[in-house]
């Protein structure tokens, strides 16, 4: 009874109109196991940061952000923009079997050429060598190979809406990660400087996306025949059609990612530079796919919409408007509590001191770009939907020059706190100038009441935060305050009407 009329109350407020032949409830229920699988993976990706934080010393934990940073870009660009080809494409398929099995080749081709330039990239640049990261990188590349294979796998779940197989093969992926990481704390590893370890985390990750590949293909054959075949005329179709996605997504890594990688290749004390920046951008990752999930729920009932010429004005400005509130929750949360965010992710060692930055400057340094990731992926969906993608690869790729150009003048002198700078200058500069286009190309309605809702929402949930910063001293005081902080947000929304805003058409 109680998910039913939480379900009905998700329906109310995203007032989904369906015509197809699933029902609307298929598309909630599939929408709602993909937000569990995401909020469980968040929480056990926060118990993997914590325990690989303890195995490891923080130099060879730099390292292991390090290996993880560099692999990021090569995996995005591996990533190609073919899952959002292969969703649309297979859908539409009479032999459904035969178009994804031209694809999964084409994804395989790309992963390989992509993964072989990031080792030999890794093994030819003389600052790295001597150093684990080589190495590191060989043994984490199983990472993004066995995850990119699986998420082509994926798009069975996707058009069948049958993403609950999804949420088991990820969640039981992870659990394996973290029991054969347990293993070795129980054996006594404490902030080690044994590489033996560090090599073992790397490779334990591997060992969980091998898993989850090797689910993806029992779940996916119970749907859909699995057959990888070469078909040349389909290959080269896809590759056209998934380039501008691709490159979209190829910029968005750039400019986000390039700055550890940056880092390890300038600084010589990278290790406890990315150690400091790497734990935070990992946190940020967590922040940066919320908006990204939302968007992937709205898009299909937007294509359709905008498809038949209907207003898509206040379906654009709720969405806007929800994004902007989860937008400020991850911002403040980030500012007022970057202390004891950090140590209950990671530990104290990692914190600022009188001498040095640490990680909870650069979670403060970080906390406008989450805010503002938001904004630059509302409008990078917005313009792939109406096939913009030349006004948006060319904002990137302004973007990724800005990036470049600041990080390679900032890193040497500031480390990770010139990152930082750098990270909050491309976002400003994206935002701006990719809302100037996306309202120029699909108006909204973002009415005065929005804002004012937003601006009170994000005063008062601002004022809580820091009226209980001083009680908020103890990784447990931390978990209840965030719990604490969602009820609180939650408050707000009721007595602010913000709830009746998200649900107005």
């Amino acid at each position: 009874m109680l998910i039913s009329r939480f379900w009905n109350l998700v329906l109310r407020i995203w007032n989904f109109h369906y015509n197809g032949p699933m029902s609307t409830r298929h598309i909630a229920t599939s929408t709602l196991w993909q937000i569990a699988s995401q909020v469980v993976m968040a929480t056990l990706s926060i118990v993997t940061l914590k325990m690989v934080v303890t195995g490891l010393s923080t130099e060879l934990y730099g390292n292991y952000n390090s290996a993880y940073g560099y692999l990021q870009i090569f995996g995005i660009l591996a990533d190609f923009g073919l899952y959002a080809v292969a969703v649309r494409e297979v859908s539409r398929a009479e032999n459904k079997a035969d178009v994804l099995g031209a694809i999964f080749i084409l994804r395989l081709l790309i992963l390989l050429c992509s993964l072989g330039l990031a080792l030999l990239i890794v093994w030819l640049v003389p600052a790295w060598r001597g150093t684990p990261l080589p190495i590191g990188v060989t043994i984490a590349a199983f990472v993004p190979f066995f995850t990119l294979l699986s998420g082509m796998l994926r798009t069975i779940f996707q058009i069948s809406f049958k993403m609950q197989y999804v949420f088991i093969a990820e969640v039981t992926q992870r659990i394996i990660t973290l029991a054969l990481i347990g293993i070795v704390l129980f054996m006594g590893a404490r902030h080690s400087n044994n590489i033996l370890y560090y090599y073992w985390f790397l490779a334990v990750g591997g060992i969980g996306s091998f898993f989850l590949f090797l689910f993806s293909i029992l779940f996916g054959r119970r749907i859909m025949s699995i057959h990888p075949r070469i078909d040349v005329p389909l290959l080269k179709r896809f590759l056209k059609l998934a380039a501008p996605y691709g490159l979209a997504f190829l910029c968005t890594a750039l400019y986000r990612q390039t700055d550890i990688t940056i880092i390890a290749a300038l600084r010589p004390d990278y290790e406890l530079q990315n150690a400091y920046y790497g734990a935070v951008q990992r946190m940020a990752d967590m922040a940066y796919v919320i908006p990204t999930f939302l968007l992937n729920s709205v898009l299909p009932v937007l294509s359709e919409r905008d498809g038949r010429g209907e207003d898509t004005r206040r379906l654009l400005g709720k969405t806007f408007f929800i994004i902007l509130i989860l937008g400020s929750i991850s911002m403040l949360f980030s500012l007022f509590w970057s202390r004891q965010l950090v140590e209950m992710l990671t530990n104290a060692s990692l914190l600022s001191t009188a001498a040095r930055p640490g990680a909870d400057t650069a979670l403060q340094l970080i906390a406008l770009p989450m805010f503002l990731n938001g904004i630059v992926m509302f409008c990078f969906y917005v313009l792939l939907n109406r096939h913009e993608w030349r006004h948006l690869v060319f904002t990137l790729a302004l973007g990724v020059i800005i990036s470049l150009i600041s990080n390679f003048s900032l890193i040497p002198q500031l480390g990770f706190v010139g990152a930082g700078f750098t990270s909050i200058m491309v976002h400003v500069f994206l935002a701006c100038m990719l809302l100037v286009q996306t309202f120029r190309i699909m108006p909204i309605h973002f009415s005065k009441t929005h804002i004012l809702q937003w601006v009170a929402f994000s005063s008062l949930f601002a004022l809580f935060l820091w009226l209980a910063s001083p009680l908020i001293h103890s990784a447990l005081t931390t978990a209840l305050g965030i719990l604490m902080g969602g009820a609180v947000a939650g408050l707000l929304i009721l007595t602010l009407g913000i709830h009746r805003s998200m649900a107005g058409e």
